[in-house]
């Protein structure tokens, strides 16, 4: 029989760098879990990582066991580090922050794939397009 579901939580965490302190511990401190376990997973699974922040989904079972699922870091972090600049536009109508080609469109794109709702790659960076749009981003 399968083990029932408490509630599945999904944290944006430095890849590696994940401690028991705030946000983990007070997120997921509630449920019962082993903090330090779960911040030596998360370390282990996104060492490869570091520098990203890495969205994970965490089912936590009644049991107060639980699974991690990583997925890929958020477009408008991997936008962000292709144009080069420290955050997003205040008012991206009137002012622009930095510029990305169409290929490093695409390849946030290919990267991104697995999480956005897309059909085709060409979907997929029409999405990454509109996240670059709204950050004060112009794409060239």
């Amino acid at each position: 029989m399968a083990k029932k579901i408490t509630i599945v939580k999904t944290l944006q965490l430095p890849a590696g760098q994940a401690t028991p302190a705030p946000p983990v511990g007070t997120n997921l401190g509630q449920f019962g879990i082993n903090l330090a376990e779960f911040c030596s997973k998360f370390n282990a699974g996104t060492k490869d990582k570091i520098g990203d922040i890495i969205p994970v989904q965490i089912t936590i079972y009644e049991d107060r066991t639980y699974d991690l699922k990583f997925k890929t870091p958020p477009a408008a972090d991997l936008l962000r580090k292709a144009a080069g600049v420290a955050k997003g536009a205040a008012n991206p109508l009137k002012e622009k922050v930095g510029k990305v080609s169409q290929d490093q469109i695409r390849e946030i794109a290919k990267k991104k794939m697995a999480d956005l709702n897309a059909g085709s790659e060409e979907q997929a960076m029409k999405i990454i397009e509109g996240t670059a749009r709204s950050m004060g981003i112009k794409v060239e």
